[in-house]
């Protein structure tokens, strides 16, 4: 399959890499120059969870034109980057290309049928991945648990069971669901219990969770956000966030999530997608998030401090 990633950060990078080695062509489409070169030149080095090896023959990019002729279009941009991403992509693809959002938070369809048609549209979920990338050209990722993917608009179709088949040739553990927004707001539960304490105090999950008043505010967060979701609709696999939360974290208590991760480095985090999203959603249904609230000013005020 022809394959674009747009978006070659850390979890991009990824997917570029297992597509690559499996046989796909694949484009790694960044605005990262110094990645892109990278790639370029010397392959991507993959380091980490499946081993040490270096993989060549991708092709790499700045220009998101060069996805014009790829059959799957895989967006794993950071979640404010998504709508303009689309943008870019109208009138580029061709008819038959379907697009694969998979981003923190939630949304993210939405903002792609601003631009795109709504029904080549596919929604994913990853977890359990916790990748980076230390240098240029070098992605390391401690853990490939599950990609999850279905239809934007509900459904288990051929197209969806190919795309599966690609990722699962390549080494992923893929499964479909009929009801992938039941999946993205499962995930969203938990980053925004962990991410979101996680990064507003500088702390591992691990950390997170042994300490008694950060657990708190963690398990606050995360009963706001399933307290949304339940008044929205969303049909949850669960019956308790706390233990559904803890569950999560314990799988790998040594990760810093994304969030934490672009503050350290001074870039502005997905805070917006995912935490300051619980008092949106909640106050579309007479409901309130403070703890929600307060956490995404404070990340936000983290954020203020490098922009100036």
């Amino acid at each position: 399959m022809k394959i674009a990633i747009i978006g070659a950060g850390a979890m991009g990078s990824v997917y570029t890499a297992f597509l690559a080695e499996a046989g796909n062509e694949v484009w790694a489409i960044d605005l990262w120059r110094e990645h892109v070169d990278a790639i370029m030149q010397h392959g991507l080095k993959v380091s980490g969870f499946s081993g040490e090896r270096t993989v060549t023959g991708i092709k790499a990019s700045t220009d998101i034109s060069d996805a014009h002729a790829c059959e799957l279009v895989v967006i794993a941009t950071k979640a404010s980057g998504v709508a303009s991403v689309a943008g870019s992509l109208q009138g580029q693809l061709r008819d038959d290309a379907l697009i694969l959002t998979i981003q923190n938070g939630l949304g993210a369809g939405e903002r792609i049928t601003g631009s795109l048609d709504s029904a080549n549209i596919l929604l994913g979920v990853a977890g359990g991945f916790g990748a980076s990338i230390p240098q240029p050209g070098h992605v390391h990722h401690n853990g490939m648990e599950l990609i999850r993917l279905g239809e934007m608009n509900g459904g288990i179709t051929e197209r969806l069971e190919r795309v599966a088949s690609t990722w699962q040739s390549a080494g992923f553990n893929v499964q479909t669901y009929e009801d992938i927004n039941q999946l993205i707001w499962e995930k969203f539960i938990c980053n925004v219990g962990l991410s979101g304490a996680a990064a507003a105090f500088d702390r591992t999950l691990g950390e997170v969770m042994d300490d008694p008043l950060l657990w708190q505010i963690a398990s606050k967060l995360a009963i706001e956000a399933f307290d949304a979701g339940q008044a929205k609709g969303v049909r949850f696999s669960f019956s308790d966030p706390v233990r559904y939360l803890k569950d999560f974290g314990s799988k790998m208590p040594g990760a810093r999530p994304s969030m934490l991760l672009d503050l350290k480095a001074q870039r502005l985090t997905e805070v917006d997608a995912i935490n300051g999203m619980v008092p949106q959603v909640a106050k579309a249904h007479g409901l309130t998030a403070p703890y929600n609230e307060v956490i995404t000013a404070l990340i936000k005020a983290k954020e203020s401090e490098f922009q100036n």
